[in-house]
């Protein structure tokens, strides 16, 4: 059915009773359409009991349900498939879904074919950890009792104790202190039942989060974030993502300043000009990984990392290269040990030439001193003999090593 807007819906309201008699038979309809249901069991693997009674690995997310209303453990098993295969946010055991009639894959051969489907879990306490109830409402476990408090805004459940007595399957335990995220206005969110988090939103400018201090309203910022690190408030208490709390994101920046406390800055000393601006101060577009470690691999093909400035490598120990190939430097001028050296470095095969040279040259220059005879004729001219005849010995013994000065492994032009 459209829904009627402008002109149109002022004559909806201005002519009730026109339009009393199909809306209260669309509501009927869907009266009969849409129900809920109390999950008691899931099939999420082959060793459920009905894995192969629902069609294997076709089966999975199919849930065994009794109604949501029902107090007692006799009520009549129901099942139901899973609505969209493509989005799957499978519920807990005694959470609560609501289920739809809908068409089945007999849908060729009788047009009247039904199957029951469920979409979304209630959201009983509006939790993103888990919306379940006890199996028995008017008579749950002491615990319980303290877990689930009223207040006068209504039902609000909060596990003061970190668990409660509900089972939620055989490996879900329930935690505490898992904090859902605080909205801001025109947020999209994702959320996970274990903190980890897709938060599609923007510069809220006057409010208490990490991203919003500069930039104008409406700047866009996406946030990926797994796993939030400790927090001071109570589980049920909502927060904000905190780069250097949580434990692995991923933030998509616009205009956005991110105060990330990075391991090592060192003042960026290695610059003569230009120098990177801190983490912590840059304002425009950028793509911040942040974690305990960073993995970057290839199986296929390179690892390309190309940027417009510099590349720059900062660590706090060391920085290393590990490689079986051949690692290649080629750019317009290297410096080693310091931006401001200035003593070039010697090519090793013409330096070693040259001084192949200088040392055959000496060689032969002590060759004839040592051979120069002196008075009486045809004695040996001493001591010029002897120093002579033991620098050609060394000269010889350079010779033979001067190959030896040169890398095998590192080569310049």
């Amino acid at each position: 059915m459209a829904i009627k807007r402008g002109v149109a819906a002022i004559n909806t309201v201005q002519n009730p009773n026109k339009y009393n008699t199909s809306l209260l038979s669309l509501q009927g309809q869907v009266g009969k359409l849409l129900t809920t249901g109390r999950v008691k069991s899931i099939i999420l693997d082959d060793t459920h009991p009905l894995f192969e009674d629902f069609g294997q690995w076709n089966a999975l997310g199919t849930i065994e349900y009794i109604s949501s209303t029902s107090t007692t453990l006799n009520s009549k098993t129901l099942y139901a498939k899973p609505l969209d295969p493509n989005n799957k946010f499978y519920p807990l055991i005694n959470e609560i879904v609501y289920i739809f009639e809908l068409p089945n894959s007999n849908l060729g051969e009788n047009y009247e074919g039904v199957s029951s489907y469920y979409i979304n879990t209630v959201g009983l306490w509006n939790s993103q950890h888990h919306n379940a109830y006890p199996e028995n409402p008017n008579a749950p476990q002491p615990v319980q009792n303290k877990d689930y408090l009223e207040t006068e805004l209504g039902s609000v459940r909060r596990a003061t104790d970190q668990s409660t007595e509900i089972y939620l399957g055989r490996t879900f335990v329930e935690r505490g202190d898992i904090h859902p995220l605080l909205p801001f206005e025109g947020d999209k969110i994702l959320e996970g039942r274990w903190g980890n988090t897709l938060r599609f939103g923007s510069t809220v400018k006057n409010t208490n989060n990490s991203w919003s201090s500069v930039g104008t309203n409406g700047d866009p910022i996406t946030i990926l974030r797994n796993g939030q690190g400790a927090r001071s408030d109570e589980g049920w208490v909502p927060v904000t993502e905190e780069i250097n709390n949580d434990d692995t994101s991923i933030y998509l920046t616009s205009t956005q300043k991110i105060p990330i406390g990075v391991s090592s800055i060192n003042d960026y000393f290695s610059y003569t000009t230009d120098k990177p601006t801190i983490p912590n101060q840059y304002t425009g577009k950028q793509l911040i990984l942040n974690s305990g470690r960073l993995v970057f691999n290839t199986t296929e093909d390179h690892l390309l990392l190309s940027s417009k400035k510099s590349i720059n490598l900062n660590a706090v120990e060391s920085i290393n290269f590990d490689t079986t190939g051949a690692t290649i430097l080629q750019s317009g001028e290297v410096y080693l040990g310091s931006k401001s050296a200035t003593e070039p470095v010697l090519l090793g095969n013409a330096t070693v030439e040259l001084l192949f040279q200088l040392l055959e040259n000496l060689a032969t220059l002590t060759a004839n001193l040592a051979a120069q005879v002196g008075v009486p004729p045809g004695a040996p001219l001493e001591p010029t003999r002897t120093a002579a005849t033991l620098v050609n010995n060394n000269i010889n013994n350079l010779l033979l090593n001067l190959e030896s000065l040169k890398s095998n492994s590192v080569k310049t032009v």
